[in-house]
Formats: structure tokens, C-alpha cells, sequence
């Protein structure tokens, strides 16, 4: 993947790397035994962990600095606030000719370690995540490591993928998509609920394999040979499956909160291969149901 157009603005970026929360973060054995309860539960970590500090009441957030970590990973987080204003760009050009529609840009947070969202809690172990609350997309850049070592998912395309997918979530927001779904909590089953949450992030894979159709298309990115198979390797990888039997030994369906790797493959590639933002409704997909 070679960047033809490179775009480093800061002015949706909050760089806090570096910076540790002392408080109001739920952390620890803590934030352990939550993130054990969502994998084991079907139930999505950032939500949990905003109920767990919530309970913890409204404590002050205090923040050190580890000017040892204020500048880690500083190639990772170019390439990301690249990545970041390209899928601001794309999404910007498809809401004014496809949908007639203004776009609203999000505000991309790279941290260390920890940190507070509109969400409650963010935590590394949690992953990339977008919170809908502060229309942020949060990012501790470690992740990319435990992307090419854990998940032996490397590559450029394999990291815009990430990105892009958590854009994606800032695009449903916009289009009422998260908030429709997130009023069915409590209404439904939660077995029917992990599966509009499946209907949602494989949506969130079809819109970042948009973003990679367009990115190319207006002569932001230049995709070279191997780069699509990059970003389908770490559709793979985090499919819900495959995590599952990785740390279980099996895989139960009814848990599944994000789709298999077959899904999420197909998904983004959808995307990418049509460039049809009508083709990504996956909530009228017989397949899914």
C-alpha cells in the first residue's frame, strides 16, 4: 500500500500517548475479570466496562505523564492519522454525491495503556474501539504489534483496516444505524441481540472495504500486490470463530457478537470488489438471519 496523497492534519486528533489514568479507568484484576465476563458472555466489553465504572462513581480523572511513551510508536500513529483523515475524506465525498448528506468527522484518541472515553473505560486489552457518546475512535497503537504477532495478521491494508472498520462505526452513528440498534437492548433476546450486533460490525467490515475501493479510486492509496490479502488475513483473524476456538477450544454461535472470519472476509470484500454503498445492508441479508 503506497500513499499517493497523504493527509497529517491534527485537527480531529488528540494525541495521549504517554498519559496515564490514575482514576475513574477501571483497570487491573478488575478490568480483567470484565473483559473475561464479555468473552464469555457474548457481551460487548465497552459497554460493560462503562456500566462497571459507572458504579464506580464520578471520580476526578487524574492523569500522569511518561514522557518515555509520549512519542511511542510514532510510525504507527502517522500512518494511522493518515489512514484516519483518508476515511474522512472518502466518507465525506460518498455523504455529498451518494447520499446527499453532510458529513460530520469524528475525533481519532491514540493512547497508552489507558485512558477515559464518553464510554467509560478504555484499556489495550480492550482493542480499537469507536464510542458513539463523544464520537471519538479510540486507538492504543500496541494494538498494531498484537495484530502481526498474535494474530499474524501484518501488513499496511491489515492496520487501515482497523481504522477504517471503527470509521465505519462513526458512519452508522450518523445514518441512525447504532442508535437503533442499541435501543433494542433489553427488547429482544440476547441471542437475537449478538445477532443484529453481528449485523452491525460486518456492516462496519463492508464500509471499511468501501473506504478501500474510494481511497484508491480518488488517487489517495495506491494498493499494490498481496495488499488485499493483508487486510482479508486480519478479517480472518478476529473473526469470532476463530478467536473462540483459539481460547476455548470451540466455537459457540449463539455468542458470536462480531461474525466468523468467513463473514467479515466476505464483507469487506464485498465492499471493496463493488464500491455500492446500496450493496452493505446487512440487516436484510437472508444469509444473516
Amino acid at each position: 500500500m503506497k500513499w499517493i496523497k497523504k493527509n497529517n492534519d491534527t485537527g480531529n486528533f488528540d494525541d495521549r500517548r504517554g498519559r496515564v489514568s490514575s482514576k475513574n479507568v477501571l483497570g487491573g484484576i478488575g478490568g480483567i475479570i470484565v473483559l473475561l465476563l464479555a468473552l464469555f458472555l457474548g457481551q460487548d466489553p465497552g459497554k460493560l466496562l462503562e456500566i462497571a465504572n459507572t458504579a464506580m462513581g464520578d471520580r476526578a480523572k487524574e492523569e500522569t505523564i511518561d514522557p518515555g511513551r509520549a512519542h511511542e510508536y510514532e510510525e504507527w500513529k502517522d500512518f494511522t492519522l493518515n489512514v484516519f483523515n483518508s476515511c474522512n475524506d472518502v466518507w465525506t465525498d460518498i455523504f455529498n454525491k451518494q447520499l446527499n448528506k453532510n458529513y460530520e468527522k469524528p475525533t481519532l484518541v491514540v493512547y497508552t495503556d489507558q485512558t477515559h472515553s464518553g464510554c467509560g473505560g478504555a484499556m489495550a486489552q480492550m482493542g480499537p474501539f469507536y464510542c458513539p457518546a463523544d464520537i471519538k475512535v479510540y486507538i492504543d497503537l500496541s494494538f498494531f504489534k498484537e495484530l502481526s504477532e498474535r494474530f499474524k495478521a501484518p501488513g499496511d491494508l491489515a492496520m487501515a483496516y482497523v481504522t477504517a472498520h471503527e470509521v465505519g462505526h462513526h458512519v452508522q452513528k450518523l445514518l441512525g444505524i447504532l442508535d437503533a440498534f442499541h435501543s433494542q437492548r433489553g427488547k429482544i433476546s440476547q441471542k437475537e441481540y449478538n445477532k443484529l450486533n453481528v449485523k452491525v460490525e460486518l456492516q462496519a467490515d463492508f464500509f471499511a472495504g468501501l473506504w478501500a475501493h474510494y481511497a484508491q479510486k480518488m488517487g489517495i492509496i495506491e494498493l499494490e500486490e498481496g495488499d488485499l490479502e493483508e487486510a482479508l488475513n486480519a478479517a480472518h483473524a478476529i473473526g469470532d470463530d476463530t478467536l473462540q476456538k483459539a481460547a476455548n477450544g470451540r466455537a459457540a454461535p449463539d455468542t458470536f457478537t462480531h461474525g466468523t472470519s468467513s463473514q467479515r472476509m466476505t464483507w469487506f470484500k464485498k465492499g471493496f470488489l463493488t464500491g455500492d454503498f446500496r450493496q452493505g445492508d446487512t440487516f436484510n441479508d437472508p444469509s444473516l438471519n
